[in-house]
């Protein structure tokens, strides 16, 4: 699974980019694999691993809850973009 965000305002100068990919790996532990930073920059990347899926779902609905809530912290939306 693959989900991009993008958070732009260009009279704030604002350009964030976020990108989540979900998978699976050869151990059968899902991988959740986080992306983000400026639009056009390599940014910060984190990896996590979980031999509970549940325990990774957990993770993804707290990074998307936290995507929901930037209007409020930063002034403006991420806005979710097809991959």
């Amino acid at each position: 699974m693959r989900e991009h965000w993008r958070a732009v305002d260009a009279k704030r100068n604002i350009a964030r980019d976020y990108e989540l990919l979900v998978t699976t790996d050869l151990f059968g532990w899902t991988v959740v694999e986080r992306r983000w930073g400026r639009i056009g920059t390599a940014g910060q990347r984190n990896r996590s691993s979980f031999a509970d899926c549940q325990d990774a779902a957990r993770l993804v609905a707290s990074i998307r809850q936290r995507r929901a809530s930037a209007h409020r912290r930063i002034g403006t939306e991420y806005r979710r973009i097809q991959v």
